[in-house]
């Protein structure tokens, strides 16, 4: 049975169970907003898996993906373009999902990935094992980018850490941290030979050009299995987000919590950088804008999963026919869109202080 009710200003539904017990509160302003964000992403996915080079309606789009179409159609659609739509879903829900986390943890909107340089320590991984290393196969790039980043969180959380963990000296920490490792990077590309250096830096650059199910699969099996941990962070986060003191008065073991949300959020940027490479500004811009939408008072995961999905798959569009017959990195779109919203950000910030 459900009841409505009116919580600080915000619409709310009550789930109660059987006791009469309250189950759940459901502020339907959220589910409003991510369930037209998720139309909104579904209709740009439509959108790209219908125009190309060989143009299907969307209705043989819909057709073909549960099954009918011609041969030809299915070709072009669940072989070529599904792939890297599904994966530009899946990855862009997952930024959104990390950044959410590390605002959320820094009570900071500039304590995402890509600034804090999780990001860069991830494509670090990547790169030892690409040019150091000397092997492409994926699934050895996909654990150099995961043990980069987790060896960059766990550096920046050490160097961060006295009498626990603050948000702003992380993301002072991180931001120093990134910056060593891009010169790092940099300095491994101009060592490493033409050709590998010119892969290196177009995957540098953030893509989803010539994704195969054989990539996106793997990307897709680790998100799905990191689903309930992102389900147990959702519950912490916001305790978290009521300073360390009231969280241990909740019974809520400080900072193993801080520890295993970091670690989730790594593995979270890591999956997408050993894909698509290291793709800024959507767990930047996701998790606020999200906020922005559904009014609330901190970050939440599954706003900001809905709306990173959206933004990475409208980027991905863009990349590939604003400028046909060339297709851009993705990661070039986010990027340009990304820079835009950081000096405003950062321009609402000073006005705020």
């Amino acid at each position: 049975m459900t009841r409505t009710s009116i919580d600080f200003g915000r619409h709310v539904v009550v789930a109660r169970g059987p006791s009469g017990v309250p189950s759940a509160r459901i502020v339907v302003r959220s589910v409003v907003v991510i369930a037209a964000l998720v139309v909104a992403a579904l209709l740009v996915a439509l959108l790209a898996l219908a125009t190309g080079d060989y143009h299907v309606s969307p209705m043989h789009v819909i057709d073909t993906v549960f099954g009918g179409g011609t041969r030809f159609e299915r070709l072009v659609v669940t072989e070529w373009r599904m792939p890297r739509v599904l994966t530009a879903l899946v990855l862009g829900a997952a930024l959104g999902v990390s950044g959410a986390i590390f605002q959320s943890l820094t009570r900071n909107a500039l304590g995402s990935p890509d600034i804090i340089g999780f990001n860069t320590g991830a494509y670090t991984g990547a790169l030892v094992v690409i040019l150091v290393i000397g092997s492409d196969h994926r699934y050895g790039t996909a654990a150099g980018a995961l043990a980069g980043g987790v060896i960059t969180a766990l550096a920046v959380y050490a160097f961060a850490f006295k009498r626990g963990v603050q948000g702003f000296r992380l993301i002072i920490v991180g931001i120093g941290l990134s910056a060593m490792l891009a010169s790092l990077n940099t300095w491994l590309i101009l060592k490493a030979d033409l050709d590998d250096a010119m892969s290196a830096a177009t995957w540098g650059a953030g893509t989803l050009n010539g994704i195969t199910w054989a990539d996106a699969t793997p990307a897709l099996i680790v998100t799905a299995v990191l689903v309930p941990f992102i389900v147990i962070a959702s519950y912490l986060g916001p305790v978290m987000e009521l300073g360390d003191d009231t969280a241990r008065a909740f019974g809520v073991r400080v900072e193993p919590t801080r520890l295993f949300v970091i670690v989730l959020g790594v593995a979270l940027t890591a999956v997408a950088t050993a894909v698509a490479g290291p793709i800024a500004f959507v767990s930047l811009a996701a998790p606020q804008l999200a906020r922005r939408l559904t009014r609330s008072a901190g970050v939440a995961l599954a706003p900001a999963a809905a709306m990173g999905a959206l933004l990475l798959v409208g980027s991905d569009y863009i990349a590939q026919h604003a400028f046909a017959p060339t297709q851009l990195p993705v990661g070039v779109v986010t990027a340009s869109v990304g820079g835009v919203y950081l000096v405003w950000l950062l321009a609402q910030e000073a006005r705020r202080s």
